[in-house]
């Protein structure tokens, strides 16, 4: 008997099936139009492009251009790659172009599906992105459906790490642009960072298409985004404090395996104490309790935690003597990513390996806050359902299950659950000998690189043939997945998140061609490939006859998504499969959450050794507590998310200046008003508000005139004349500072002055960001314990961050103003000597010519800085440089001209 609710489905439909139905009209409107695009010339495809441009250029707004725009899409696509989009491909760009999240199984095409949307938003000329995981599947989508924008008129880019800055340019200029999550939010950061608006790399953030946006905006929402600089070294700390942790009992540290955390007991602190003191880290009389010992505390439980919470192979690897992390929902390795707050620091002393110096943070930012900056935001993944819930509260995205073009025929098989471990692992390699004897793909998945590799042991030792795709494997990847649907292959695969190829029964057609005609260069090409071809067939035939991709999962992840990517990978476009997960009460998740009550039903139903449980109560039950686990991790985010929204709102304010001034052509107003802002404070600091003269102190005020204004001004008669009040002292000042700096801009000339002012504004933000950036770390990494006192950790935090930011505005004025009073034309000596060095240098620099491009160092310990022209040259502080003009050589001895280094605008 249906219940209400399905009753109720079964009448009306879900809202997901009126979504779908909705987008009926539409696909029909785009079908009625193939015959006529069809007709169209290849020139013709592209004047339509300029049309639509036009159109739009011209107020039409792109839902009514949405059925012509993408009939001539999927032309483009068929004449450039052969692949003409099913009405289901269609349906997932509408739904892309209407801001949603598609969710389409693996195998129906998603990256064809985004070309739909990505054209018809850039017919608005401000430039759409494609997102996608890493860097190899972003430069080939680039090239592969850069041939479907060519085809149409428009141009197409991909950004990744350590591009040349001139072709990284390029590529955002494009009309599409396929980049990684990372590497647009480093360069968001990087752009915030630079010295002139031309020197900035995008154009804005219009429109974005997220693929596999659940794993980029749900998995690594977590961790932000963090430019950094070197700080000081604190490598022998790290290593004496490396060196107690194993000799840590159990009773003196607490590990919560559920929240990731593991803390020291009283036990012990006090054994920490006592070997501190005997080598003399901890002064006598102090104790781990005092404000002094912040530090140490704080790096004795990056310590623990590298110990007890950071497994070698599983979260990260050893690669080149270096600890490279592993990302555990994609299992790649993450190249250039550390851990912040001295944990990798931890690890590398755990490790043995050199380490590196812990970093300042020099600007920061989420995921989530990144891709909130966007105009319109869309996404595509094969699992988004799950967490709907968080895609509608955070991003204000709605999720739309497309239908698949071919009814899914994957038999999933109910979870067998084990006592032991040992047991699981000989019924899984059981049943992979069972499939591959019968020709029957198995795809294998393990949650870690040591458990992918104990398990190709245990296979090895059997003689199966097997390939194993891990982090160590990275750059065989897309090979290994072509291999997998061969019959009776096995692979071993530690994740299978946007892996970018699919599995193809019989094999990969494209790649067994490559690969032959790689190694006969002389063999003719249409011979080949159909030998090929007949080949597949026979083995595509094997593999359906086996009962096609059997996808065998090891252990239950802790996340439904990734169980149903893994098991997404078999019954693609309508392929037969089957899926089945083994499971024991050892596994991580089974022994977190309740394995206890379960070992009491096995053993009380007097289970045999290697026998195995299989009932759909228990699948429900683990997918309960999946559900608590992702509820927990959404919960997590959500609070970084409005600790973040905090430092967002300054962000964006801080930003936004630094781009009014690089806009600006005159920012002499600004340095003005913070002048006079100074001496306001200054005169309001001194001379306070209807006090008596006799309770004011013109000594300090002329110490402060002094210091900031860099003028020697003489207060005290001016104080003692008759009828002289606050205001009309401020007005003084204000009159002989205003006068002292139109001189300074006179001697330096109308346009260096405003060079210097912009670069001293623009520096000096920079430098109080990061101080404040310092300040907000530490202020958040204490006020959690406000909560012990009653008091709301967010609320705190949020009072205190204003504060701060307060703090910064304040002395921000202060400082450029003192910086702009300090500096001071070049003597004509200073000048033949500076030119003369230049000469030298030149010459020098010609004979050890060496180019550096692409990569982003941030670091200042440059072997071969240059040397500069001037004596006490400081590249932060302008009022060292002199007063070079626009064409001199620049006094940093870079060899460069002035206005193209350290004055440019």
């Amino acid at each position: 008997m249906l219940g209400i609710g399905n009753l109720a489905k079964k009448v009306f439909g879900t809202p997901n099936d009126r979504k779908v139905k909705s987008t009926r009209g539409l696909i029909a409107r785009i079908n009625a139009l193939e015959e006529e695009f069809q007709a169209l010339s290849d020139e013709a495809l592209i004047e339509k492009t300029r049309e639509f441009q036009k159109r739009v250029a011209g107020g039409e707004d792109l839902d009514s251009l949405l059925p012509e725009a993408f009939a001539n899409c999927r032309e483009g696509a068929r004449r450039a790659l052969g692949l003409r989009a099913f009405d289901t491909q269609l349906m997932g760009g509408i739904f892309l172009h209407q801001g949603n999240i598609a969710e389409m199984k693996t195998g129906e095409g998603k990256t064809l599906v985004a070309t739909f949307p990505a054209y018809l938003n850039a017919l608005t000329g401000k430039g759409v992105h494609v997102v996608t995981v890493n860097d190899y599947l972003a430069r080939r989508d680039a090239e592969w459906m850069g041939k479907v924008f060519t085809q149409l008129g428009m141009t197409s880019g991909a950004v990744y790490p350590f591009q040349p800055e001139s072709e990284k340019r390029v590529a955002y200029q494009a009309d599409v642009t396929y980049s990684t999550n990372n590497e647009l939010g480093f360069d968001y950061l990087r752009d915030n960072m630079k010295g002139s608006v031309e020197e900035m790399l995008q154009r804005g953030h219009h429109y974005a298409i997220v693929d596999e946006v659940d794993s980029i905006l749900i998995d690594e929402a977590r961790t932000p985004l963090i430019i950094s600089g070197p700080s000081q070294d604190r490598s022998e700390l790290y290593l004496t404090l490396d060196k107690y942790i194993p000799q840590l009992t159990e009773e003196h540290y607490k590990l919560d395996e559920k929240a990731r955390n593991a803390t020291f007991t009283e036990e012990g602190n006090e054994f920490l104490e006592q070997k501190l003191a005997a080598d003399g880290i901890l002064p006598e009389g102090q104790t781990l309790y005092d404000p002094e010992s912040t530090t140490i505390v704080h790096h004795a439980n990056q310590a623990l935690r590298a110990h007890k919470l950071f497994q070698k192979d599983q979260h990260y690897m050893i690669r080149d003597g270096e600890v490279a992390l592993i990302d555990e929902f994609t299992g790649r390795m993450m190249k250039g990513r550390r851990l912040s707050d001295g944990l990798h620091q931890a690890i590398e002393a755990k490790e043995g390996v050199d380490i590196q110096p812990e970093n300042v943070t020099l600007a920061s930012v989420t995921f989530q806050n990144y891709f909130r900056l966007y105009e319109k935001l869309s996404g595509m993944t094969g699992t988004a359902s799950t967490e709907a819930e968080e895609f509608a509260e955070i991003y204000k995205l709605g999720v739309v299950e497309v239908p698949t073009n071919r009814p899914i025929q994957r038999i999933d098989e109910h979870d067998r659950v084990y006592r032991t471990a040992g047991e699981k692992y000989a019924a899984v390699i059981e049943a992979i000998k069972e499939a591959h004897a019968k020709g029957q793909p198995t795809l294998v998945g393990t949650t870690s690189i040591e458990k992918s590799e104990m398990l190709s042991a245990l296979l090895t030792k059997d003689g199966v043939p097997h390939n194993v795709l891990n982090a160590r494997q990275h750059e065989a990847e897309a090979q290994i997945v072509a291999d997998a649907g061969k019959p009776g292959a096995v692979t071993i695969a530690t994740n299978m998140a946007g892996r970018g190829t699919d599995i193809q029964l019989g094999g990969n057609v494209e790649i067994k061609v490559m690969e032959a005609l790689k190694a006969n260069p002389e063999a003719n090409p249409d011979e080949l490939r159909a030998r090929i071809e007949a080949e597949h067939a026979a083995d595509k035939q094997k593999v359906l006859e086996a009962g096609g991709l059997f996808v065998l999962g090891t252990e239950r992840h802790e996340s439904r998504r990734i169980d149903n990517q893994l098991r997404g990978r078999s019954g693609r476009q309508g392929d037969p499969g089957r899926s089945l997960f083994f499971l024991s009460l050892d596994d991580d998740l089974m022994r977190i959450f309740g394995s206890e009550r379960l070992d009491k039903v096995l053993s009380s139903l007097g289970m045999k050794e290697g026998e195995a449980i299989v009932h759909p109560w228990v699948n429900k039950s683990l997918e309960r507590a999946q559900a608590k686990v992702e509820g927990r991790n959404f919960d997590i985010r959500k609070q970084l998310l409005k600790f973040d929204d905090v430092m967002n709102d300054q962000r964006k304010a801080i930003f936004s200046q630094r781009r009014e001034i690089m806009d600006s052509d005159e920012v002499g107003d600004i340095a003005d008003d913070m002048r006079h802002q100074v001496i306001d404070d200054l005169v309001d600091e001194f001379m306070p508000p209807k006090s008596y003269a006799d309770q004011w102190d013109i000594e300090g005020l002329k110490a402060g005139v002094r210091d900031k204004l860099n003028m020697n001004l003489p207060l005290r008669e001016w104080a003692d004349e008759e009828g002289v009040d606050q205001e009309i002292m401020r007005e003084r000042i204000e009159e002989a500072t205003d006068k002292y700096m139109a001189e300074k801009a006179e001697a330096f000339g109308a346009e260096n002055m405003r060079t210097i002012e912009k670069q001293v504004l623009l520096q000096m933000i920079d430098q109080k960001w990061r101080e404040h950036l310092v300040t907000l770390e530490h202020l958040r990494s204490v006020v959690g314990f406000r909560g012990y006192a009653q008091r709301d950790p967010l609320s705190e935090y949020k009072t205190e961050a204003f504060q701060l930011f307060e703090m910064l505005l304040d002395s921000l004025r202060g400082d450029v103003t003192q910086r702009l009073a300090q500096i001071r034309p070049l003597t004509e000596a200073e000048r033949e000597e500076m030119l003369r060095q230049m000469a030298e240098q030149q010459k020098s620099a010609q004979e050890h010519l060496t180019m550096e491009h692409g990569a982003d160092k941030q670091s200042s310990d440059d072997a071969d800085a240059p040397t500069p022209l001037i004596e006490g040259f400081d590249e932060n502080d302008p009022s060292t440089w002199g007063n070079p003009s626009r064409n001199d050589p620049c006094p940093c001895g870079s060899g460069k001209k002035f206005k193209h280094c350290h004055g440019a605008i």
